[in-house]
């Protein structure tokens, strides 16, 4: 089974609601919307991620005959059997390109389509959106806390399974991280490779300095040394005296790697260590259960570290692990819906959102408005499908990497913080006087 194009990847209650549908005969085109209803705590912004996925998903998902002959032996109607065989999606989409800063309330992703067919992918588009949204907001963290240094995603073996670990890597790389260590993710999206070794090398060998040596023959174009196994100073000291034998053999050693302790401390050591030695060149790189805050502290504190491996924090996005992201109908041949349960009421009818900027290019506040409405500021939500097809050839990742960081650098200065506290006020969304009009309608006649 092929997840990338399985529609058997979804709750039941779609089935369910979709058999509904198909029973009835309703088939006039419903507007769906992808956003977020605030903001976790820990956060002041988000950066939209997974469209790609949600693109070539809508494209190519369909049952193939095997799986409706599964849902017949689990009682679906003949009728809703016959309208799955030759199911595919002709609608339209409207998204917010990824690697955009977006905020709460405001649709990330539209879906218009007749209501079964917008019906069926709500817990697909959700997954893959809510995931590389949650990963990609939760990694531009780390590129804020520590500019200009290379940053490379360690969290395949924390991930929550493999296609999380994939996207994960994806979504930090869009956010602005330098390279990521799963290598199917650098075979598939083109992210530069990068990793060292495991304590495990150091440990095979009968000394330190013969596991040196043979990593650096064994590769001698990524000679990066792990050297917190045993005496992290004494490590270096022995690759110092190491490394006129690796240069008589045309081995440039890159960098030594720091995994715990305490980083800051034993970098000033090592880089003293080095640079006496003449090794300036020498990179210092630490990983070792970091968080934004930590590499935020070894910043301010000057630690002499080039670079950061960032796993278990980052591929669980730790601190705010979910996102309250929903997927709502609001709009049903040609009339605007609208949800008002406690706590989780929608805005009604099919949206746009309006972008404007100071003077400075630092992005000021978001309007929500009814489509079709014209207001200043740049409109966020495009059209990227139309019946079913894309409307340009899929962007290259680094196209998104480059647009998060303008994103990113449009940010005020409070936003960019990573205590939501130290935010004066939260960043303006404000809605349409006529969005507002319409829910106040909707209210009345259904009061």
């Amino acid at each position: 089974m092929n997840l990338e194009s399985t529609l058997l990847l979804t709750d039941l209650y779609e089935l369910t609601m979709l058999q509904g549908y198909v029973h009835e005969g309703m088939n006039e085109r419903a507007v769906f919307e992808f956003f977020v209803r605030r903001l976790p705590k820990s956060r002041n912004f988000l950066l939209a991620a997974g469209l790609e996925q949600v693109l070539a998903f809508l494209e190519s998902a369909r049952f193939e005959p095997e799986e409706v002959d599964w849902l017949a032996g689990q009682g679906f109607h003949p009728e809703l059997l016959e309208w799955l065989r030759d199911f595919r999606f002709r609608g339209d989409v409207h998204a917010m390109p990824e690697g955009t800063v977006c905020f709460p309330e405001e649709p990330i992703l539209r879906v218009t389509a007749p209501i079964p067919e917008a019906q069926i992918f709500e817990s697909r588009i959700m997954n893959l959106l809510h995931f590389q949204t949650m990963i990609a907001s939760k990694a531009a963290r780390s590129v804020l806390a520590a500019p200009g240094k290379e940053l490379v995603d360690f969290g395949l073996r924390r991930a929550h399974g493999a296609e999380a670990g994939l996207y994960a890597a994806r979504a930090a790389f869009l956010a602005g991280f330098s390279a990521t260590a799963t290598v199917l993710a650098g075979r598939r999206f083109g992210i530069p490779l990068s990793g060292t070794m495991a304590h495990s090398f150091i440990q095979a060998h009968d000394s330190e300095e013969e596991a040196f040596l043979r990593f650096a023959e064994a590769n001698p174009e990524r000679a990066v040394f792990l050297v917190d196994t045993y005496d992290t100073e004494e490590a270096v000291r022995k690759l110092v005296a190491l490394a006129p034998r690796l240069r008589e053999r045309g081995i440039r050693p890159l960098a030594v790697r720091l995994d715990s302790g305490d980083l800051g401390s034993h970098a000033r050591h090592v880089r003293r260590i080095l640079d006496q030695a003449g090794l300036t060149d020498i990179a210092i790189f630490a990983s070792g259960n970091l968080t934004e805050e930590r590499l935020q502290e070894l910043v301010w504190t000057e630690a002499p570290i080039n670079g950061f491996g960032i796993g278990t924090s980052l591929d669980t996005s730790s601190d705010a692990p979910y996102l309250d992201c929903v997927y709502k109908l609001e709009e049903y041949a040609g009339k605007p819906r609208r949800k008002r349960s406690e706590g989780k009421a929608t805005w009604p009818g099919c949206k746009q959102v309006f972008r404007q900027c100071d003077r400075e290019g630092k992005i000021a506040s978001d309007l929500v408005a009814l489509e079709g409405e014209e207001h200043p500021g740049d409109p966020l939500l495009l059209p990227v499908m139309r019946e079913g097809k894309r409307l340009a050839a899929p962007e290259p990742l680094r196209s998104s990497r480059e647009r998060a960081a303008r994103s990113l650098a449009s940010l005020p200065e409070d936003l960019r913080g990573l205590v939501p506290g130290a935010v004066s006020a939260p960043y303006p969304v404000r809605f349409s006087t006529k969005l507002d009009a319409l829910r106040r309608t909707l209210e009345r006649a259904l009061a």
